[in-house]
């Protein structure tokens, strides 16, 4: 089988050839490869054995060098899953084959993958494990509504009652906006915030273009609460969330959650990833698991391409 190594970002119709893959995600995308590639510099190197003009299998990598820790292919860096796209074993181990002949030669130190246990099996361990849940959106929201947890529409009604108010914004100025709850709830956790420029070009490339949505919570004038979705056909991810620790007893995440999945049942949206948690995070887990959501792993697996490693 033929593969070739494309740059979505050049690609003249590279969205179009995706739509011919039943298991593509926003995150194999032209606008998530721009991100990275305009945020980080990453060169983008996509694997992909194209069978009479379908997509039969792909696997999307960006090539990262950095001076502390060498260079090597992440598929893909600042993305939750990024599940292998393969018809067969056959096609997998065909685009294997041809990324790790790759990866030697450009002197890459490993290969990391986010996903596609279904074809790794028991050739290989996980070097790391998240928790991922995703929620069947249905067309009656009062009906999904009644599958949360007693205690997730106890703070929805909460954050109404207490006059938090959502709104659903397209502008520069709400990703600034959001962006400052970002590095709050960031620095809070003890992690450093990602660099301004990245969140310009998730705006440029995401929000602006229509393909994604951020949700402000205000009450009393002052955001407190707010989250980044994406769009991909009728999938929509929940990307980023942030919020004013000082205002946490309004429950307002709770309420962006929930204006969230009303507004994507009413533009006819299937189904809402929440990303990954990692195993450890309780409070998150707990946040997630309080919306009725279908949890599972996803494991992240890593080939060194070093000798006597």
């Amino acid at each position: 089988m033929n593969i070739s190594i494309l740059n979505p970002i050049e690609h003249p119709n590279w969205d179009e050839l995706l739509l011919t893959a039943d298991r593509a995600t926003f995150f194999h995308t032209t606008a998530w490869a721009r991100v990275l590639s305009d945020s980080y510099g990453y060169k983008p190197l996509y694997f992909a054995a194209i069978d009479n003009g379908k997509l039969a299998g792909l696997i999307p990598v960006m090539e990262i060098e950095s001076f502390l820790t060498g260079k090597r292919g992440v598929s893909l860096p600042f993305t939750d899953i990024c599940h292998p796209i393969a018809g067969t074993s056959d096609i997998f181990q065909a685009l294997m084959e041809r990324l790790t002949q790759h990866g030697k030669s450009a002197g890459w130190k490993h290969i990391e993958i986010k996903g596609g246990s279904v074809f790794w099996g028991k050739a290989a361990a996980p070097c790391a494990e998240y928790v991922t849940h995703l929620l069947h959106l249905g067309t009656d929201e009062n009906a999904l509504q009644k599958t949360f947890r007693d205690s997730t529409r106890r703070n929805i009604r909460k954050a109404y009652r207490a006059g938090v108010a959502v709104t659903f914004q397209h502008t520069a100025e709400a990703m600034a906006a959001f962006y400052e709850l970002h590095c709050r709830t960031r620095r809070r956790h003890g992690l450093p915030p990602q660099p301004w420029h990245f969140f310009e070009k998730v705006y440029a490339h995401i929000v602006a273009a229509g393909k994604g949505v951020v949700l402000l919570a205000a009450h009393a004038g002052k955001t407190v609460a707010g989250a980044v979705y994406f769009f991909y056909r009728n999938r929509a991810l929940f990307k980023f969330g942030a919020s004013d620790r000082a205002f946490q007893h309004l429950r307002a995440n709770n309420l962006v959650m929930w204006e969230a999945i009303q507004w994507f049942i009413r533009n006819g949206f299937r189904s809402l990833h929440f990303g990954r948690s990692e195993t450890e995070n309780e409070g998150l887990l707990q946040f997630k698991r309080g919306w009725g959501a279908q949890e599972s792993r996803v494991a992240y697996y890593r080939l060194s391409l070093r000798e006597n490693t």
